[in-house]
């Protein structure tokens, strides 16, 4: 059932994932699901506002010290955070430390906003990420506590096994597809209390197995073009995102994006 709610503002806080790579624009920016939704909550509430102050890269103490603070100055009807996954993915981290980081963004945030939304990140199989799924599963279980605590509604990607579909990754197998992104839009719309436009859940359709040969051939390409460079940069404590601003960091009105 919809909720008869009015949302006038959304602020995105977070990562590379709600950023929106690698959901492309025709002119090589990316779009992603705090984008469509925002989108979609314009279409229903004329001078709508929106900023996303997302950059890729970002761990959560980053999260906290570049982005919490003004997120929380903005007084938005929703704050979406999603962020401590960078940190889980690190071949070091201080758990203790990412789960209070966690408590401190969402205590700052809380009394700031309308409505704040957390996530259970999607994620999908296979070696690379199983080595991380007790820390991700650990923060995970830390969203949900202070999702009770504080209010906050939690969108459960990470329950959903349609999202965890190769077919809705980029090349890289950390970033979603545009179909991906559409389908978080829609997790969050309905978290909202808004009516559903599908099922975001629904699996897509059976897939025919790639040969031994073709899925050789694709994972020589991962580990060279991103495998390689993801551990380079993990190792030596760059970031993707190292001095690139947000691509929405005051909350103006929404205007569509047009297609190039």
């Amino acid at each position: 059932m919809e909720i008869n709610a009015t949302y006038n503002s959304l602020v995105a806080v977070g990562d590379s994932f709600t950023e929106g790579m690698s959901d492309l624009n025709p002119d090589g920016s990316y779009r992603g699901w705090a984008d469509v939704l925002a989108g979609r909550l314009a279409a229903r509430s004329p001078g709508f506002r929106y900023a996303n102050l997302a950059v890729r890269g970002k761990l959560i103490g980053q999260i906290v010290d570049e982005q919490v603070g003004l997120a929380a100055s903005m007084e938005a009807d929703v704050v979406t955070l999603v962020g401590g996954l960078n940190d889980t993915l690190r071949p070091k981290v201080d758990m203790v430390r990412v789960r209070d980081l966690l408590t401190e963004a969402v205590e700052r945030l809380t009394p700031s906003c309308g409505q704040l939304v957390l996530m259970r990140s999607p994620g999908r199989n296979g070696p690379v990420m199983e080595r991380f799924r007790p820390r991700m599963e650990e923060l995970f279980a830390h969203i949900d506590a202070l999702a009770a605590a504080h209010g906050a509604l939690v969108v459960d990607l990470y329950g959903a096994p349609s999202l965890g579909d190769p077919r809705l990754w980029d090349v890289d197998r950390l970033h979603l597809t545009a179909d991906g992104h559409r389908r978080v839009a829609e997790a969050v719309w309905q978290a909202l209390g808004l009516a559903p436009e599908e099922d975001w859940r629904t699996p897509l359709p059976p897939a025919v197995r790639p040969g031994w040969a073709s899925r050789r051939i694709a994972d020589a390409r991962f580990a060279r073009e991103h495998l390689g460079p993801w551990i380079g940069r993990r190792l030596t404590g760059r970031s993707s995102g190292d001095g690139r601003p947000p691509k929405r960091p005051d909350l103006l009105p929404y205007e569509p994006r047009a297609e190039a």
